[in-house]
């Protein structure tokens, strides 16, 4: 009963990575037709509503999208997508492309499409976005859920108004996409990182005890205990699944959380040091600065300067 009560940790990560700005269009394809999408490092998605298509997503085996398919890729790397005939690919500027929600078609302008799928793109506003996202997984691929498809065209319908409380409802709609994706991710056959550190039944109880008590002055001996482990045992199961040492992992979450409430402004240091599990301000400090690469307050100060405006999120309209 009480491990049930205890924090998930793949929403705490979903909800400190602050997905926003959410963009989205169809897409379809007929005929010869080949596109090369450059990188472009924010996360993307779409799902497969008509048809099928060949994806190649750079460092990922080249897969085929049929209708029901979902895909999402938390940091989009470059990318070819096609028909099934041969076809030169037509190089597409990602940030460009994202300028605008206007419908694409690729390939025979006439005629029934091939393909139809809904895709786009969000943002990730957590000031240390990028250490997160390599705890998930490159390339999401996953086939046969309806409750995803249905959730994309929420987010098209949604992104696509001008209502009332657009954007919290586009806010929630993403995390919950977000959650509904990489929960459907067989454990097993999630590359390393923190979906296959939770279908370990035992990492999971160390990753779930990190998260639900962050001042806790965890130590590789303390953690293998809660998973019933030796500490030689858990140490390098814990590496073999989640990808990094135990301490790498707390310090990686213990600096995310501290960036959060820095972020926020309304914490004083003394309480962000002790609520990360740092006995004083200065030792936090320290951590802080080597991990950062800046103090805490000069980090909280820029955290505190309006962001410049992105394509996406003028094109948007956040």
């Amino acid at each position: 009963m009480q491990q049930s009560r205890l924090p998930d940790p793949l929403s705490q990560v979903i909800q400190l990575l602050r997905p926003r700005a959410v963009f989205s269009k169809g897409i379809s394809g007929a005929g010869r037709w080949a596109v090369r999408y450059t990188e472009f490092g924010q996360p993307g998605f779409c799902a497969v509503t008509e048809g099928s298509c060949r994806l190649a997503v750079d460092g990922e085996a080249p897969v085929v999208l049929e209708a029901g398919d979902f895909v999402l890729l938390p940091a989009t790397p470059a990318f070819t997508m096609s028909g099934f005939e041969p076809a030169q690919p037509q190089l597409i500027d990602s940030a460009v492309a994202s300028a605008t929600n206007e419908e694409v078609r690729y390939g025979r302008r006439d005629g029934p499409p091939d393909l139809r799928q809904f895709g786009g793109y969000f943002l990730f506003e957590s000031p240390d976005a990028d250490l997160l996202v390599s705890l998930l997984p490159r390339m999401i691929h996953i086939r046969g859920v309806a409750r995803l498809t249905r959730l994309v065209r929420m987010v098209g319908e949604e992104a696509a108004a001008e209502n009332v409380g657009r954007d919290l409802i586009l806010a929630r709609l993403v995390e919950i996409l977000l959650i509904e994706a990489l929960r459907s991710v067989p454990g097993k056959a999630a590359e390393q990182g923190l979906l296959r550190g939770l279908a370990d039944p035992r990492i999971a109880v160390a990753l779930r005890q990190v998260h639900a008590d962050t001042e806790r002055s965890w130590t590789v001996e303390s953690l293998a205990r809660e998973a019933g482990m030796s500490r030689s045992a858990f140490f390098d199961r814990f590496l073999r699944t989640v990808g990094l040492r135990p301490m790498e992992y707390l310090l990686t979450w213990r600096m995310a959380v501290a960036k959060d409430l820095l972020r926020a402004g309304s914490i004083a240091l003394d309480d962000v040091a002790r609520r990360v599990g740092y006995g004083s301000a200065s030792t936090f400090s320290t951590a802080f600065s080597r991990h950062v690469g800046m103090p805490p307050g000069r980090f909280m100060r820029i955290a505190a300067m309006p962001a410049p405006a992105t394509a996406m999120s003028r094109a948007s309209g956040t």
